[in-house]
């Protein structure tokens, strides 16, 4: 992934714009990343991927509700507190 300074990002933002169309622009500030700069159908995918995740565990959890494979809350929110886990 190119990385360009927030200077150079602002001096050169068309030519940035173009070269995200092709691959992510890293833009660092005081030489740490602070952005990344992509193309709209990029975005897009990353949403839709995000989506079908969301979708995908929210039928696993219907479906293990349906099936009983369910664990106490509260017990599951001390287990998540603590730090253990089976």
């Amino acid at each position: 992934m190119q990385a360009l300074s927030a200077n150079e990002a602002k001096t050169h933002f068309g030519n940035m714009l173009m070269k995200a169309q092709r691959s992510p622009i890293q833009i660092n500030k005081n030489g740490k990343p602070v952005a990344v700069v992509i193309s709209v159908d990029e975005y897009n995918s990353i949403e839709t991927l995000k989506l079908r995740l969301l979708q995908f565990r929210a039928a696993k959890a219907i479906n293990d509700i349906d099936n009983g494979n369910t664990v106490d809350g509260d017990q599951f929110f001390n287990e998540l507190e603590s730090g253990e886990h089976d």
